[in-house]
C-alpha cells in the first residue's frame, strides 16, 4: 500500500506535467494563432489590389542598381604598372600541349606567374623558356605567399620523369633550362638524389645544355646539398625569399634565413670542377624597410652570392598574405643600382621580375659561354 508521502509526491510530479503541456500547448495556439492573422492580412491586401503581370511588364523606369560595396580597407588596388602581355600566341600553346603531353608541372603554372605569356611566348628571334618543376606538384611545406599545393604524404617521385623532363627539353629545343622543385620533407634524403639524376639526365642527352636548379634547402642537410650542386648544374639557385624578420611570417617554420645563407654559402665553399653560380631572389612588398633590405644585400655579398633578383609580392588568393605595399618601378631602379654597387654579377629588378626570369637567363647564358671561352683559351 503506497504510503501518504509517495502519493503527495506522484501527484505534485502529475501536476507539474500537466501545467508544462498546457503552457506548451498555449504557446502553440498562439503561434498558430498569429500565422493565421498574417494569411487573412494577405488575402485582404491582395482582394483590395488590382495590379496585373502586364502592370509590371509596362513599366518603363528601369530598376535602380546599387552602389558595389567599398573594397576592403586590407586589399590594395593593383597599380597599373602590374599589367602583364595575356598568354595567347602560337608558342605558348605549344609549349602548354607539351607539358600536358609528358605529363610535366611547371612553377609558371603552379605559382600563376605573371610573366607566362612572355616567357612561353618567345617570338622569332628567341626561343621559348619554361621553368620545369620536378617531384611533383604538392609541397610538403605551406609558405604563406606560395600557391603550389600542400601535404604531409605527397604522390610517391616519377621514376622516369629525368627522361620525360630531357624530351620536353629536346623538343623545345632550349639551350638554357631551368629546374626547381617543391620540397620533399616526407622522403629519406629529401628528394636530393632525383634532383641529381634529372640534371645529369639532361647533361647527358645534350652536353651544351645550360642548366640552373632552383633548390629547397634540404633542411640545411650538407649531404644532399652537395649531391645537387655536384650534379654537373651551372647555376645554382635558393631563394631566401625575404628579409631575416619577416621569415617566420612569411614562409614555413622549417625554412630559415640562416639556413638559406648557409645552403648559398656552403655551395661556393665547395671543390667544384667547375664555378658555379649562385643565385637568390627577394620579395618586396611585404612590409619590409630600406634598411631590412640593405642589410640582407650586404649579408648575400658576405657569402659570395653573385646573382640577385626583386620582384613585386603578388598575393596569389584570399588565404594568402595580402600585399602590404605595391613597390614602384622607380624604386625597383634604385634596388638594382644599390645592388650592382655592391659588387653582384647580375641584378634583375622590376614589379613583374620573378626568380626564373627571361631577361635574366639570357645573361647568365651569356655569361657563361663568356667563362667557357675563356678556359678553353686557358688549356
Amino acid at each position: 500500500m503506497m504510503s501518504a508521502s509517495a502519493f503527495r509526491k506522484l501527484s505534485t510530479e502529475f501536476l507539474l506535467r500537466r501545467n508544462l503541456s498546457s503552457e506548451t500547448a498555449v504557446k502553440m495556439t498562439k503561434h498558430a494563432s498569429t500565422r493565421v492573422d498574417r494569411l487573412a492580412s494577405l488575402r485582404a491586401q491582395l482582394a483590395t489590389d488590382d495590379a496585373t503581370i502586364d502592370d509590371f511588364a509596362k513599366q518603363s523606369e528601369r530598376p535602380v542598381r546599387r552602389k558595389a560595396a567599398p573594397r576592403s580597407s586590407k586589399v590594395l588596388p593593383k597599380p597599373r604598372w602590374l599589367k602583364a602581355a595575356p598568354a595567347t600566341s602560337d608558342n605558348y600553346k605549344e609549349l602548354r600541349n607539351t607539358v600536358r603531353e609528358l605529363g610535366l608541372v611547371t612553377v609558371c603554372e603552379e605559382a600563376r606567374c605573371p610573366n607566362i605569356g612572355e616567357c612561353w611566348g618567345g617570338s622569332d628571334s628567341e626561343v621559348a623558356t619554361a621553368t620545369i618543376m620536378i617531384m611533383g606538384d604538392t609541397c610538403t611545406r605551406g609558405c604563406r605567399f606560395c600557391s603550389v599545393a600542400t601535404s604531409r604524404n605527397p604522390a610517391p617521385l616519377d621514376p622516369e620523369e629525368p627522361e620525360k623532363v630531357s624530351t620536353a627539353i629536346a623538343k623545345w629545343g632550349l639551350d638554357y633550362v631551368v629546374l626547381t622543385s617543391v620540397d620533399r620533407d616526407d622522403l629519406p634524403d629529401q628528394g636530393s638524389q632525383h634532383f641529381r639524376s634529372v640534371v645529369q639526365r639532361l647533361k647527358e642527352k645534350k652536353p651544351g645544355l645550360w642548366v640552373e636548379a632552383l633548390t629547397p634547402d634540404f633542411r640545411g642537410d650538407r649531404d644532399l646539398i652537395r649531391a645537387v650542386a655536384t650534379s654537373g648544374l651551372d647555376v645554382y639557385a635558393h631563394n631566401v625569399e625575404t628579409v631575416e624578420d619577416l621569415t617566420s611570417r612569411v614562409r614555413d617554420r622549417r625554412a630559415g634565413y640562416r639556413q638559406s645563407l648557409d645552403v648559398l654559402e656552403y655551395v661556393k665553399s665547395l671543390p667544384l670542377e667547375k664555378d658555379v653560380i649562385t643565385k637568390t631572389s627577394l620579395m618586396l612588398g611585404l612590409g619590409e624597410t630600406d634598411e631590412q633590405v640593405r642589410q640582407t644585400l650586404r649579408e648575400l655579398r658576405s657569402v659570395s652570392v653573385d646573382v640577385v633578383t626583386f620582384g613585386q609580392y603578388l598575393q596569389p588568393t584570399k588565404k594568402h598574405l595580402a600585399v602590404k605595399e605595391y613597390v614602384t618601378p622607380e624604386k625597383f631602379e634604385e634596388w638594382q643600382k644599390e645592388a650592382e654597387a655592391l659588387g653582384f654579377l647580375y641584378v634583375a629588378s622590376g614589379p613583374l621580375v620573378r626568380s626564373s626570369y627571361k631577361a635574366g637567363e639570357f645573361f647568365l647564358k651569356s655569361h657563361l659561354k663568356q667563362r667557357q671561352q675563356q678556359r678553353e683559351a686557358a688549356v
